[in-house]
């Protein structure tokens, strides 16, 4: 069968066009997608072109990792049922078009392994499941009766803290942007060069790959600090301030399936909300202009592609 799905061909350059998806094996699931977001972090990485290298990396790919639609149909292996409504990390069904990570299509094919029923009345919000689960992954371990700072407020950064918040912690957070820092439950204010040692934990989300020597500056001895962005550029940091402190780096990478079941449960019963981070919403026909609002409008928390006309 043809998906309507974003292709994107090269840096900056993107459309909607029709592929033909892989035949779905008896443990897979074929899934009509409902809603899609975009990433600011690694979309936006592929879109300009500075994605560090990796497996799989290359152009033209199909993007997207963060979608939600309903299984239209179940293999007898798959262990769902049509009907269902499932959250989907991404798919690679698309034969010589990569996907990367390949969730921005109006049709998917998927191992049924892979896919997360949801309850339907999450509708588009549950497009930020793949996030809230990175934001717990990156929360994990930490002692959240100590001091924590967050660097970062967007999308990841509000979880982060709101999860924090829910678990019992008392996060501070940093954000460069006035715009950005509006928060409830916790405090967000502008980085302040007076507070020098100090957090226990640095958590940063904003991907700014100068971080780790500001970083550092303010925590306590043997504090951590926690690599939870996206670093398109290499990471260094001044040797004597880390070795006075004894300072640790830990990098969170994605989340893990118990990651997902922890902040699943969070939703379920109402530690977690996921209500006012979508902030922008475009039909998939429009999807050239979405991409280009979500990684160029700093009022655009979250983008979220609408594929029901598709």
């Amino acid at each position: 069968m043809d998906a309507q799905a974003v292709i994107l061909h090269r840096p900056g350059e993107i459309s909607l066009d029709a592929l033909t998806l892989d035949a779905p094996t008896p443990a897979d699931a074929v899934v009509a997608i409902r809603w899609s977001g975009i990433s600011t972090g690694t979309e936006r990485l592929l879109w300009s072109g500075r994605m560090p290298d990796f497996p799989g990396m290359g152009y033209p790919l199909v993007p997207g990792y963060e979608s939600v639609g309903e299984v239209v149909e179940a293999g007898a292996e798959s262990g769902l049922r049509a009907g269902q409504t499932v959250f989907v990390p991404g798919a690679r069904c698309f034969g010589p078009v990569r996907g990367l990570f390949g969730g921005a299509a109006s049709h998917l094919v998927s191992a049924g392994a892979r896919l997360v029923p949801i309850d339907p009345d999450m509708a588009e919000r549950g497009t930020l499941i793949a996030l809230a689960a990175t934001a717990h992954h990156a929360l994990a371990g930490l002692d959240l009766t100590q001091p924590l700072l967050v660097v970062g407020h967007g999308v990841l950064g509000r979880l982060v803290a709101r999860i924090a918040c829910a678990l019992g912690g008392t996060p501070e957070v940093w954000e460069t942007d006035p715009a950005r820092r509006e928060a409830e439950g916790y405090t967000v204010r502008a980085p302040l060069d007076e507070v020098r040692g100090a957090y226990v934990t640095i958590l940063d989300v904003s991907g700014d790959a100068t971080i780790l020597d500001t970083a550092i500056r303010h925590l306590r001895p043997g504090g951590e600090v926690v690599l939870a962005g996206f670093y398109e550029a290499r990471l260094a940091f001044d040797f004597a301030p880390a070795f006075l402190r004894e300072a640790r780096i830990r990098v969170a990478a994605q989340w893990r399936s118990e990651d997902l079941a922890a902040t699943l449960a969070l939703i379920a019963t109402d530690h977690l909300s996921l209500d006012g981070l979508i902030t922008h919403r475009r039909p998939a026909g429009h999807a050239a202009h979405a991409y280009r609002t979500a990684f160029g409008d700093a009022g655009c928390l979250k983008m979220i592609l609408d594929w029901s006309a598709a």
